[in-house]
């Protein structure tokens, strides 16, 4: 086998195991709920990381919404996307959004985050033009938030 051909498919097999990860702990994700009317719902491991970060709290109560589907169109084409967990706040006029990202190196794909995380808030302020709009990056490596938007 020739060097490139095994470096092709060394990439394509990373690939593959990042791709598995990051959908893995989107659907571990989902299901996570620390509410103090509500409850407590999902993998007790991740809930107690979860708890022991403080500032995290306030993004996993039964009204966040997950997985929520949102179009539109940004420069002139049609765009679908998904958030990942999603906060309205009616009365304050204020959205928050969540974005899980895997990755162990923060800055390897920041750019492209940051153009996917400006995409979700171009989108939501369509629908919501009044309200103001924060956009926030969940590494799941380490358990912190890194405010984009």
């Amino acid at each position: 086998m020739t060097q490139k051909l095994k470096t092709f498919l060394n990439r394509k097999f990373s690939e593959q195991i990042a791709t598995s990860k990051g959908t893995n702990a989107h659907l571990m994700m989902e299901h996570i709920v620390i509410d103090d009317v509500a409850g407590e719902s999902g993998d007790k491991n991740i809930i107690e990381t979860i708890k022991s970060k403080p500032e995290l709290l306030p993004y996993f109560v039964a009204s966040a919404q997950k997985e929520v589907p949102i179009a539109g169109f940004i420069d002139g084409e049609f765009v679908s996307k998904r958030i990942d967990r999603l906060l309205i706040n009616h009365e304050t006029k204020a959205i928050v959004f969540i974005d899980y990202k895997t990755d162990t190196d923060k800055n390897q794909f920041i750019d492209e985050y940051k153009k996917q995380l400006k995409g979700y808030e171009i989108l939501l302020h369509s629908a919501y033009p009044e309200y103001a709009i924060s956009g926030y990056i969940l590494w799941l490596q380490d358990w912190t938030l890194t405010q984009i938007v």
